[in-house]
This record gives C-alpha cells, sequence and structure tokens, in this order.
C-alpha cells in the first residue's frame, strides 16, 4: 500500500474489552492514514453459543455507543472446529491458535476483498491469553505485508475505557479447549 492510498481498515475484534481502546482511537482518528474503518466480529471459535451472544451483544452496543461501522460473521462453530482438526489437545498459544488467527484472517480477507477495504487489523494479541508475535505471523501468513497492518494499540487507553465501563468480561479466550486450561 502506498503512502498515498488511503486505508480502509478491517479490524478483526474478539471481545469488547480488548478491542474498546483500539476501536476508540480509529473512531476518534487517532491511527495515521486511516480514513475508514469497520469492526469486524467473526469469532466461530468462541464456545459455546450462548457466551458467543454475550461477547456479540457487547460488541454491538460499543460500537453502536461510539456510532461505528460493524459486520458481524457467521457463526459455523462446526466450520471452525474443522479447521482445527487435530489440533484439539495443543496447549493456549500452541498450534491451534495459530491456525484459529489463520482461519479468521483468511475470512477477513475475503470480506475486505468483497467490500472494497483495503487493509487488516486485529486486537488479537491484546488479550492476556494470546501472543502478538503469534497473531503477526499467522496474518502475515494468511494475509501478506501488503494487507496486514500490525498496529501498537494505546494500552493506557484500553485500560482506561475497561476500568470505567461495565463490560461483560470473560475469563478464557474463547474455544472449548481454552476453558480447560482455566
Amino acid at each position: 500500500m502506498s503512502e498515498q492510498t488511503p486505508i480502509k481498515l478491517v479490524l478483526l475484534s474478539c471481545c469488547t474489552p480488548c478491542s474498546a481502546g483500539a476501536i476508540k482511537q480509529l473512531a476518534e482518528g487517532a491511527i495515521p492514514g486511516v480514513q475508514d474503518f469497520i469492526v469486524l466480529f467473526f469469532n466461530p471459535n468462541i464456545f459455546p453459543e450462548t457466551e458467543y451472544k454475550k461477547r456479540m451483544d457487547e460488541q454491538i452496543k460499543y460500537c453502536e455507543q461510539l456510532g461505528v461501522k460493524y459486520f458481524i460473521g457467521k457463526y459455523n462453530h462446526d466450520e471452525w472446529r474443522a479447521a482445527v482438526r487435530g489440533l484439539e489437545n495443543e496447549p493456549e498459544r500452541g498450534r491451534r491458535c495459530s491456525a484459529c488467527f489463520k482461519y479468521r484472517f483468511d475470512f477477513a480477507k475475503k470480506f475486505a476483498m468483497e467490500n472494497g477495504y483495503n487493509a487488516i487489523a486485529s486486537v488479537f494479541g491484546v488479550s492476556r491469553h494470546k501472543n502478538q508475535i503469534q497473531v503477526d505471523i499467522a496474518a502475515l501468513c494468511s494475509l501478506g505485508k501488503d494487507i496486514y497492518m500490525p498496529i501498537k494499540w494505546d494500552e493506557n487507553l484500553r485500560q482506561k475505557i475497561n476500568h470505567e465501563s461495565d463490560f461483560y468480561r470473560q475469563n478464557y479466550c474463547g474455544c472449548e479447549f481454552s476453558i480447560r486450561k482455566i
């Protein structure tokens, strides 16, 4: 992407506590070059579906509060399970997580191309359950350096928003395999 090309960004979000600061930064125009953005909530990894709905509802509520565009991807946990088949016994931050990130980045790339967006970022590495380097590697493998936009989000802003909010908070990353590690 050239310096002159306006950035139209898809922000992959896993949950509101992780994404609140990033969404606020983008909404306030604090990320140079980003002309337009949309929050993409595509998390078929989240289990059970009742947990998915809680996180989704919280994401919608926050986006609407800020007047931010969002898109909710289809919840198909069985399809996600097929994408990580054989990796069920991997530890958190292991190969299953890389496959999960890749699966979701692949969806984001297709969404971006079909909807006129030219960059993708995520908040997947913000979670205390994940590793930013692992997220970046999965993104680069899936998206390539021309569309992936690694952004260093303002952690202080995220913490401030979370401290002042009554967001629904979960105590595991999302999939049923991460529940057992609590």
